[in-house]
């Protein structure tokens, strides 16, 4: 059987495989499947991880399973203990969280009792000794965070991206991110500057070149990557 084939249905009870069920079984709630192949499930017991031939990978049951990310599920047990398990249902590191994400890039975000935030590796390894009062997932090796002076870019190693603070900030994508200052969203290069002099209430990531902004009258309009009004949404 193709994993990659098989899909949740409807209800999100079961799955399907070219629109007929499979595993002959229901359960409570179903996630789709990840790589390399293994879906999270619940039943009347609790959460855990399936195959694609429908078989349990562990016994154990928890409150909450996701998906398998870089061979690492992020578990919830039945207290408020979060942390990751490998493809085996085995612990990957002892420590215990108030919440985990998913893995990208080799890392992951986590929040510590204190919901204080950071990274940590494959083996459960701080990045770094700084932790924020958000940070985001890494994507092309830049994350976004949040410290009591604003939001900023970082590196896996913690170092800042180019030392610049903004009101609210977005990853990057093609080169260029959203930010905001006192005066909107606009986007910015990653030496932190601005790419255009406007400012807009709301703001896309480019896409192929260009973005659709809202502007303060909440008119929808698309800009290219100069800031030039390319067209004026009705």
């Amino acid at each position: 059987m193709t994993w990659k084939k098989i899909e949740v249905n409807n209800d999100s009870t079961g799955f399907i495989l070219n629109g007929s069920p499979v595993f002959n079984k229901k359960f409570c709630k179903v996630l789709k499947f990840h790589t390399p192949g293994i879906a999270p499930v619940q039943d009347d017991n609790g959460w855990y991880h399936i195959d694609a031939n429908g078989s349990e990978l562990y016994k154990a049951r928890y409150k909450r399973t996701f998906g398998f990310y870089y061979n690492r599920a992020s578990v919830k047990d039945h207290s408020v203990n979060c942390f990751h398990i490998n493809t085996k249902g085995e612990r990957v590191y002892e420590t215990n969280y108030l919440w985990t994400g998913n893995f990208q890039e080799s890392v992951c975000v986590v929040s510590d009792i204190n919901n204080k935030y950071f990274h940590i590796d494959l083996y459960g390894n701080k990045l770094y000794t700084e932790k924020y009062m958000y940070a985001g997932d890494f994507v092309n090796t830049i994350a976004c965070v949040k410290d009591k002076n604003g939001w900023k870019h970082i590196h896996k190693n913690g170092k800042d991206l180019n030392g610049k603070y903004f009101f609210d900030l977005g990853v990057f994508h093609k080169g260029f991110a959203t930010a905001k200052d006192d005066k909107g969203w606009f986007h910015i290069n990653q030496n932190g500057e601005e790419i255009y002099p406007g400012r807009y209430a709301l703001i896309e990531p480019f896409y192929n070149g260009f973005a659709l902004v809202s502007d303060k009258m909440n008119k929808k309009i698309i800009i290219d990557e100069t800031g030039k009004q390319v067209l004026k949404i009705s």
